[in-house]
Formats: C-alpha cells, sequence, structure tokens
C-alpha cells in the first residue's frame, strides 16, 4: 500500500515538473514575441522622415517695464528689474521650442567689450524678427479672512505682457500678442493650528511666467508661419552648396526644388517692393551634410533634372 502511495506521489511530482516547464517556455516564447514587436515599432519609428523646418533668426530688442508698481520697489541698476525678467523668460521659452537662432540685443554692450577682450571684430548677424515688448500691469494683493475658530490670508500677483513682432526686412509690424498670468499664495489656520506665511517674493516671478508662458505659443506660431526657403552659397566640382544641414531636416536622399527668383515691382499703394512667384527650374538632391550647428551647417547637393544658372543669387530652394 505504501508502494502504491509512493509511486502516485512521484507521477505528481513527474507531471508537475512538465507543467512548470512548459508553462516557463511558453512564457519565454510570449516574452520573445514582445520584445521582437518593440524592436520592430523602433525601427519603423526610426525610419521616418523629419520635417525640413528653417530655425529663424530671432532677437528681443526691448522689454520695458511701464507700471508704476516696479518703478517703486521692483527695480535693478538700470531701473528696470522686471523688464528684463521679462525678456529674460520669454529669450528661455523661445530658445527651449528648437525652432530658433535667439541673439543678444539688451546687453549687447557686454557681448561687445568681450569680443574686444578675445580680439575679435564687432560684426554681427542680421535677424528676421525683432521683439519689443512691455510689462503694462503688475500688482499685488493681500486678503484676509478672519472667523470665529480660523483665520486665512491669500495673497495674490498679476501680470500682463505686451509684445510686438517686427519684420526686419520690411520694419511691419506682423503680430502683436498680449499675455496674462496670476499666482496666488494661501495659508490658513484653524484652532490656532495651520501654516502661516509672510511675504511671499516668489509670486512675482510666478505671476510674470505665467504671463509669458500664455503668450509663446501664439507668438512661435507666426514666427514659423512662412514656409522653409534656402539658398545655393557656391559651386564645388559639379555639386552646389546649399544652406542648411540635418538640424533643419536635411538628410541624405531628400529632394528639394529649385526655384528662379521672380520680378521685383513697386506696389504704389502701399510703397512696398512686391517679389512675383518664381518659376521652378531644377530638381537638387542633398548627398551630405556638414557643420557644427544649425548657425554654420551647410549641404552638398546634385542636380537630379532642369538647369541652374552661373548667378546663383537668382534661385533658391525649397521643400516639396
Amino acid at each position: 500500500m505504501q508502494l502504491e502511495k509512493l509511486q502516485s506521489w512521484k507521477s505528481m511530482i513527474s507531471l508537475l515538473r512538465t507543467l512548470t516547464i512548459a508553462f516557463a517556455v511558453s512564457s519565454s516564447a510570449i516574452a520573445s514575441n514582445s520584445t521582437i514587436n518593440t524592436v520592430t515599432a523602433q525601427s519603423d519609428g526610426a525610419g521616418d522622415v523629419q520635417a525640413v523646418k528653417l530655425k529663424r533668426k530671432i532677437a528681443i530688442s526691448r522689454f520695458t517695464n511701464e507700471t508704476q508698481s516696479g518703478n517703486s520697489f521692483l527695480v535693478s541698476e538700470s531701473g528696470n528689474r522686471i523688464g528684463k525678467q521679462a525678456a529674460d523668460i520669454l529669450s528661455a521659452r523661445l530658445t527651449d521650442t528648437g525652432y530658433f537662432l535667439m541673439f543678444e540685443r539688451i546687453d549687447t554692450e557686454k557681448t561687445s567689450a568681450e569680443k574686444l577682450l578675445a580680439g575679435l571684430k564687432s560684426e554681427g548677424v542680421a535677424v528676421d524678427y525683432l521683439i519689443v515688448g512691455s510689462v503694462s500691469e503688475f500688482g499685488r494683493s493681500t486678503e484676509s479672512d478672519t472667523g470665529v475658530f480660523s483665520r486665512k490670508k491669500v495673497q495674490k500677483a498679476y501680470a500682463k505682457v505686451n509684445v510686438r513682432l517686427i519684420e526686419v526686412s520690411t520694419g511691419r509690424i506682423i503680430h502683436s500678442e498680449e499675455g496674462a498670468g496670476e499666482a496666488i499664495s494661501e495659508a490658513k489656520k484653524t484652532l490656532g493650528v495651520g501654516s502661516s506665511a509672510g511675504f511671499d517674493q516668489s509670486l512675482t516671478d510666478k505671476a510674470m511666467s505665467a504671463a509669458i508662458s500664455q503668450l509663446t505659443s501664439n507668438l512661435v506660431e507666426n514666427m514659423t508661419s512662412k514656409p522653409w526657403r534656402s539658398y545655393l552659397l557656391s559651386e564645388d566640382g559639379g555639386s552646389y552648396i546649399l544652406a542648411g544641414g540635418a538640424s533643419q531636416g536635411l538628410s541624405e536622399g531628400l529632394e528639394l526644388k529649385v526655384f528662379q527668383l521672380g520680378k521685383t515691382i513697386k506696389n504704389p499703394q502701399t510703397g512696398a517692393m512686391i517679389t512675383l512667384p518664381g518659376k521652378e527650374v531644377a530638381v537638387i538632391s542633398v548627398m551630405m551634410t556638414f557643420g557644427d550647428d544649425e548657425f554654420n551647417e551647410i549641404s552638398y547637393v546634385s542636380k537630379v533634372s532642369g538647369s541652374i544658372g552661373s548667378d546663383l543669387s537668382k534661385y533658391y530652394v525649397v521643400s516639396d
């Protein structure tokens, strides 16, 4: 009887081992399939074509504080602490988008002095857009609410910022934007238990940051609304050198269209010079890109079809 029980136990143990091994193999196969699918998805994503985009050259030329609050106690040596803070926040926001090349205009005296110390010539780069702005509203308030058993203190800071976007080539104001922001701090006590708060200076910074963040998206949309355009810089051994590289989305094998500049006429109604639409004359293909960063990148391109004259200043390049 004991022998039969022992054999039965051995059979059960053998069956359990078989099931365990089968489950482990099945789990391993599922994990392998999941890994393969994941790698395939990553490979498919890596093959996506990056959109061609042109990084615009931007400078913030002036940001003033037009409020009375800032003139009383929130000032720096130049008397414009809030305006300088707003300019710094806006510059950081625009730089973080990755769509622009930012140039210094507010602190040019400091950068020019460093160039002199380094023995460099004081040469600048013309930008596409200038941003002029001001802090038009700023204020703080403190509200207290005292009950029988509780006391509440609320501090608020409010800021409103106005900016104008100027197209340097024409001097026109092409867009204006307004942003407002508010920051609130609250402290409450009940029966003497709770938190207490003194003057919170950080609310000023938070309100200014919120106002800048509100207008940034619309500002970016207007500055990037124009289609990508580049230019042929030189001819080199049968190929051409194109302004722009990998940071603008150019990659090997990408085909671009070459247009000849249209005729320029003057509009007597507005006094503006109007360039008529160009004519497509050739198709080029990117062979390789070269450069340290987006500021000095170039691409070598070859002509696929059409004809390009010797005067390259008469042509411009666009993407499909």
